[in-house]
């Protein structure tokens, strides 16, 4: 008659603590497999593979919700997709961790010992804001064809002798994808904080200022915006003929107080540039395809109407500083080959309705697929809102 274990027998076999196996019963993924005549939990050795089994997934970074939902079960179309899940997780958190050490190194060598805890709570603020426009800057240059940034500087209409203020210029993909476009006499004044990709976009500047047209200059100040010492120095100015704050609604808290400074320092003739909430071009076209595969929409409706509300507060909140506020609509086309990065595209989108895409992740992969059979590829247009504002 096979011996049966008990929890610290099991537990030292597999490699954890006691702890772990009342842990993991309690959890419903490890059930005794008898009990001792004082009632002690007793173990077989089909219990141990099972234990073994959830200190791999662990150790690979799954938590134990999705071992007891996804893997426990043996199912293996379930365990191939969790580990696929998984592998995108533990990629994104090492694109983060590179972030972060890249952050660290940059402010190591700006201030050497001179640091303090605050320039701390500044590397995880500017990580997190540089990882978002990072993210979609690749998934933008894998699925266009059309750069963007082109785009964007061509709708701006920079004039020669333009003066211009680029609120958070950040990389300044503006600036670097149009250098050679870049008029004769512009002159530039960005300002974002150090530890962020701006410390890079100077860097570009100084290699590359001699190819500039006759007269056009760069300045990069290093000044946080929310703070009247960045305001003192771009007021030594004057006035701006054009201003840019593109993606700065979702870096800052009080947006509106930056975009009542702007406006004062904006020429009579000039042109503020601001985008801000928006309605996600996402939510509409996966709301039209979810409707033609019979699927459920009702929780995109309510983001699409959420989204409308926020966008015309951020339009009414322009209109109290400028007297005139037009809507210039940017596109641009988002190609996809692939039914899986589509469903990637879905979960980043609504996470909070995950489990409901993945219960029809069968039918919505059939329609993609169908679609791209038939026109070997699934092309997305994408509605970009920003504002031109005038005093």
């Amino acid at each position: 008659m096979e011996k049966k274990m008990t929890s610290g027998e099991i537990a030292k076999k597999a490699g954890v603590s006691q702890k772990a196996v009342r842990l993991y019963d309690e959890k419903g993924l490890l059930k005794p497999s008898d009990y001792s005549e004082g009632n002690y939990r007793l173990y077989d050795k089909e219990a141990l593979q099972v234990l073994e089994k959830i200190v791999a997934l662990k150790q690979i970074g799954f938590s134990l919700e999705e071992i007891r939902d996804n893997l426990i079960k043996g199912e293996a179309g379930n365990v191939e997709e969790a580990l696929r899940i998984q592998l995108k997780a533990m990629e994104e958190k090492r694109y983060q961790i590179d972030k972060v050490i890249d952050s660290i190194n940059r402010t190591l060598e700006r201030k050497g010992a001179k640091l303090d805890w605050d320039d701390v709570a500044e590397i995880v603020q500017n990580v997190s804001i540089d990882q978002k426009a990072d993210e979609w800057h690749w998934d933008a240059l894998k699925h266009t064809s059309e750069d963007w940034h082109v785009t964007l500087f061509n709708a701006v209409n920079v004039k020669e002798n333009e003066k211009v203020l680029d609120l958070g210029c950040g990389y300044g993909k503006i600036w670097r994808n149009n250098w050679d476009k870049i008029p004769a006499g512009t002159k530039v004044f960005g300002y974002d904080v150090h530890g962020s990709w701006a410390d890079d976009f100077e860097k570009f500047i100084e290699d590359k200022k001699s190819e500039l047209a006759r007269g056009a200059e760069f300045k990069i100040e290093f000044e946080d915006l929310t703070k009247e010492a960045a305001w003192k120095k771009i007021k030594k100015e004057k006035e701006y003929s054009l201003i840019l704050a593109h993606y700065l609604y979702f870096e800052v808290e009080n947006i509106e107080d930056i975009v009542a400074r702007a406006s004062k320092v904006l020429s009579k003739d000039g042109v503020f540039s601001y985008n801000g909430y928006a309605v996600n071009w996402w939510y509409r076209y996966f709301r039209n395809d979810f409707k033609a595969m019979g699927l459920d929409t009702s929780f995109m409706s309510e983001g699409i109407k959420a989204q409308e509300e926020a966008q015309s507060a951020s339009e009414a909140m322009l209109k109290k500083y400028f007297s005139k506020v037009e809507v210039m609509e940017l596109t641009n086309l988002w190609h996809y080959n692939d039914s899986e990065e589509i469903v990637g595209k879905m979960l980043e989108n609504f996470e909070e309705n995950k489990k409901y895409i993945l219960d029809n992740k069968k039918k919505i992969k059939e329609y993609y697929d169908a679609k791209i059979k038939k026109d070997g590829e699934v092309v997305c247009e994408r509605i970009s809102v920003f504002w031109n504002c005038y005093k």
